[in-house]
C-alpha cells in the first residue's frame, strides 16, 4: 500500500516537471512569438483609436513608449509620423539589405491588415511587423524586436536541472511520509478486520491519525462490529433456546411413553395421564415447529394476506374464552371492555395470531396480580389495539431488541409457560406485512403495553 502511494506521488512529480520542461524550454520561443503577436495587435487597436484625435502624435508617442514598439504612419508618398526613437531594434524605413519591401507589398495587397516577420539588417535580429490600413490612403506600420531566446533558454535549462533534482528529492521525501501516514491507519484497520473475521468481536477499530475519512471508516466498522456481535449473540441464543424447546418435550414424550409401557401398562388411569402428557408435549412441539415455519415464511414474504372485514371485538372475545382455564385454575384475570364492536379490514387469521402471541407474552411477564388488560380505542380511521401486563417492565436499552427471536431481557433463558418464545418476532412481521403501526411502551415496575393499529371500517354498539 505505502509503496503504491509513494510511486503515485513520484509519477505525479515527474509529470509536473515534464510539463514545466516542455513549456519553459521546448516551446519557449513559440510562446514568446505568440505573446508578442497578441501584444502588437492590441497596440494596433490603440493606434487606430488614437489616430482619430487631433493630437494623435502625442498619444502615439505614449503608446510606443509604454509598449516598447515602433510606430510609423505613412501615405503612398512619404512618412507622416515615426516613433523609432523608442525601440532601437525595430525595422523602420526601407532600403538596401531588406529582404522585401513590406510597405509596398502591403499597400499593393489591398488588405486591411497583415503581419510580417523579417530580419533587421541593421541589428541582425528578427522583427515582427503589423501593417494596418487607416483610411484615406494612410497606413500604419507597427514593429517590435523579437529578442533571441537562446540565452534565456540556456539559463532556464540550467535552472530547471537544479529545480528538477531538488523537486525529485523533495518529492521522494514527502511521498515517503505521506504514504506512511496514509497506509498506517489502513494497515491497522485491516489487521482489526482480520481478527473480526475470525470471530473476535472485542476488537476496536482506530486509526491514530487525524484523517477525517479514515476516522469515519473506523467509526462505521466499529458500528458494524457491534451489530455483528449482537447477531452472533442472538444466533447462539436461538440455537440454545430452540434446542432447549425441542429437547424438553422430546424428553418428556420419551419418559412418559416408557412409563406408560413399563410401569403403568396395567393401570388404565395412570396410563391415560401419561398419554395426555405425551399429547400435550407433542402439541407443544408441533406449535414450535409451526411458529418457526410461519416466521420463515413471513420473513421471506411468501405468505399472501387474505384481507377481509371482520369484528375485532368479537375476535378478542373468542380468543379470551380459550384462556378461561387459566382464570379457573391459576387465578388469572383478563380485563376487556367489549361494549363497542369495531369492524376492521385485515387478514383475520394473522391478526388472531398476533393477538394470541401478545396475550401469551403478557401472561408470561405479568405481575403477581396476574392481570392482563386488552383495550380497543377508536382513532377515526384506525382502531388501536393495546395489550397490557402489570409486570416489572422493560429496560429502555432493551426496547428495540425484544422483537428479535428468543431475545430475553434478563438473558437467562427460561422456558415460556405459554407460547414458543418467537411470538413477538411473528407479531412484528405480520404487522409489517399489513403496513400497520406497532410498538411498545414500558416503565420499570409499572408494566408493559404492546400496541398496533388496524384499518377501521365501522363500529356497532352492543
Amino acid at each position: 500500500m505505502s509503496v503504491k502511494i509513494w510511486a503515485y506521488m513520484i509519477v505525479f512529480s515527474v509529470m509536473i516537471l515534464s510539463f514545466l520542461w516542455l513549456f519553459q524550454v521546448a516551446f519557449l520561443n513559440t510562446y514568446y512569438e505568440w505573446s508578442k503577436t497578441r501584444e502588437i495587435k492590441s497596440v494596433a487597436v490603440a493606434v487606430l483609436n488614437s489616430y482619430q484625435d487631433n493630437d494623435y502624435e502625442t498619444l502615439l508617442d505614449e503608446i510606443a513608449y509604454n509598449s516598447e514598439v515602433c510606430i510609423e504612419i505613412t501615405n503612398q508618398y512619404n512618412s507622416v509620423y515615426s516613433s523609432n526613437m523608442f525601440n532601437r531594434g525595430c525595422i523602420m524605413g526601407e532600403g538596401p539589405g531588406y529582404t522585401t519591401n513590406y510597405k509596398v507589398d502591403f499597400i499593393d495587397s489591398g488588405e486591411n491588415h497583415k503581419s510580417y516577420k523579417l530580419i533587421n539588417p541593421k541589428f541582425d535580429n528578427e522583427a515582427l511587423i503589423y501593417a494596418m490600413r487607416l483610411g484615406n490612403g494612410t497606413y500604419a506600420f507597427i514593429s517590435t524586436s523579437l529578442v533571441p531566446m537562446d540565452s534565456t533558454t540556456h539559463i532556464l535549462t540550467s535552472q530547471l536541472i537544479i529545480v528538477t533534482i531538488f523537486v525529485l528529492l523533495l518529492s521522494l521525501l514527502v511521498a515517503y511520509f505521506i504514504s506512511k501516514r496514509l497506509s498506517r491507519p489502513i494497515v491497522k484497520i485491516n489487521e482489526s478486520a482480520k481478527k473480526m473475521a475470525k470471530g473476535e468481536y472485542d476488537v476496536v477499530f482506530e486509526t491514530g491519525e487525524d484523517i477525517a475519512e479514515m476516522n469515519e471508516l473506523a467509526t462505521t466498522l466499529n458500528y458494524a462490529r457491534n451489530e455483528l456481535a449482537k447477531t452472533e449473540e442472538l444466533r447462539r441464543d436461538l440455537l440454545a433456546n430452540v434446542s432447549h424447546d425441542l429437547k424438553t418435550p422430546l424428553t418428556m414424550i420419551k419418559a412418559y411413553a416408557e412409563m406408560a409401557r413399563d410401569l403403568n401398562s396395567d393401570n388404565k388411569e395412570k396410563r391415560e395421564q401419561n398419554l395426555n402428557v405425551i399429547t400435550e408435549e407433542a402439541d407443544r412441539l408441533n406449535l414450535l415447529v409451526n411458529d418457526i415455519l410461519d416466521l420463515s415464511k413471513l420473513q421471506a414474504k411468501t405468505i399472501e394476506l387474505n384481507m377481509e372485514v371482520f369484528d375485532v371485538t368479537e375476535l378478542i372475545q373468542m380468543i379470551l374464552s380459550h384462556y378461561q382455564y387459566l382464570v379457573e385454575t391459576e387465578g388469572f384475570h383478563f380485563v376487556f371492555d367489549d361494549a363497542i364492536h369495531y369492524k376492521v379490514r385485515a387478514d383475520k387469521k394473522r391478526i388472531e395470531q398476533v393477538i394470541y402471541n401478545l396475550i401469551n407474552n403478557a401472561i408470561n411477564y405479568t405481575g403477581t396480580n396476574k392481570t392482563v388488560t386488552i383495550v380497543l380505542t377508536d382513532q377515526q380511521d384506525t382502531v388501536l389495539v393495546e395489550v397490557k401486563d402489570s409486570g416489572k417492565g422493560i429496560d429502555p436499552k432493551d426496547i428495540d431488541l425484544i422483537w428479535d427471536k428468543y431475545y430475553k431481557v434478563d438473558k437467562k433463558y427460561q422456558r415460556n409457560q405459554y407460547g414458543t418464545g418467537i411470538g413477538l418476532s411473528i407479531v412484528k412481521n405480520i404487522l409489517i406485512q399489513h403496513g400497520s403501526k406497532y410498538g411498545v411502551n414500558s416503565q420499570k415496575r409499572k408494566g408493559t403495553t404492546f400496541y398496533f393499529e388496524l384499518e377501521k371500517v365501522g363500529e356497532i354498539n352492543s
